[in-house]
């Protein structure tokens, strides 16, 4: 029995914020965890992450089977997966360092099938995640499941944003709060949840909105993920799989002998 993975456009209608596992950890069990637990989508991480083609598309099958969507971040420049991930029946794309209209550009034509883009036709395993009964219908609607999403993490790329977002094809903006502090700090720190970083996710999920695309964020807690949903952004991370095991061990292990509390 084939269990069709919802696209992400039916899980995030407008106005109603939901949450995004983040797995670095590349063993789909992990992966199929974070689904169960309740997030609305799982995002895999190549590029920080330990994911490959090979775990991600493992993984893709054990969240289908949780009945949800599986986001894959690929690489820096690796233009390439973004169709091998989309045909492996990820239902979107989050893409780092998208800093020019003309990586927008080579981003949407990876991900979107012509007439808006250049992806080439393979989508076998898609086709069978997503339910539909053959390539006719997965051709009809696989543009609008293909989640595009455009990373904004870099004083360039907030330069560039209304121009990134009307590019055709392109459906939102995550921001990586971390990388925007150095760009923002030119290198001096690493503040996510500074005064400039919160400053600048306020300008960038305004113009996002505006522009009628989806902001999505990165979210190191769950304070500062409630804290990205009341500023507008719609598809908030809660933290990363490696960071809550290390962090739920260490907080047993301190239970066990408080003399280790730091």
């Amino acid at each position: 029995m084939t269990l069709p993975v919802p696209s992400l456009q039916e899980l995030l209608p407008t106005g109603h914020a939901r949450f995004l596992g983040w797995s670095c950890i590349a063993d789909p069990a992990i992966a199929g965890a974070l689904a169960r637990a309740g997030f609305d989508a799982v995002l895999l991480d190549q590029q920080h992450g330990a994911y490959d083609y090979k775990t991600s598309c493992a993984a893709i099958t054990e969240v289908a089977l949780a009945g949800k969507a599986a986001l894959v971040r690929v690489p820096v420049g690796d233009v390439a997966m973004v169709s091998r991930m989309l045909d492996a029946g990820a239902a979107g794309i989050v893409a780092p360092m998208i800093n020019t209209v003309a990586q927008a550009e080579a981003l949407a034509a990876a991900a979107k099938f012509p007439p808006v883009g250049q992806r080439s036709w393979g989508p076998d395993r898609a086709i069978v995640l997503s339910g539909l009964r053959n390539g006719a219908e997965y051709l009809a609607v696989g543009n609008a499941r293909a989640l595009t999403i455009a990373m904004c993490e870099t004083a360039e790329s907030i330069a560039a944003l209304e121009a990134i977002l009307a590019v055709p094809g392109i459906d939102g903006i995550l921001v990586g709060p971390a990388d925007l502090s150095i760009a923002l700090s030119k290198g001096a720190a690493v503040d996510p949840a500074g005064s400039a970083v919160t400053a600048a996710l306020g300008e960038i999920v305004r113009r996002t909105l505006a522009a009628g695309k989806l902001p999505c964020a990165f979210a190191p807690s769950a304070a500062r993920a409630r804290e990205m949903v009341a500023m507008g952004f719609q598809l908030v991370s809660i933290g990363y799989d490696s960071m809550i095991v290390a962090d739920a061990f260490a907080r047993l292990l301190c239970e066990a002998d408080p003399s280790r509390a730091g």
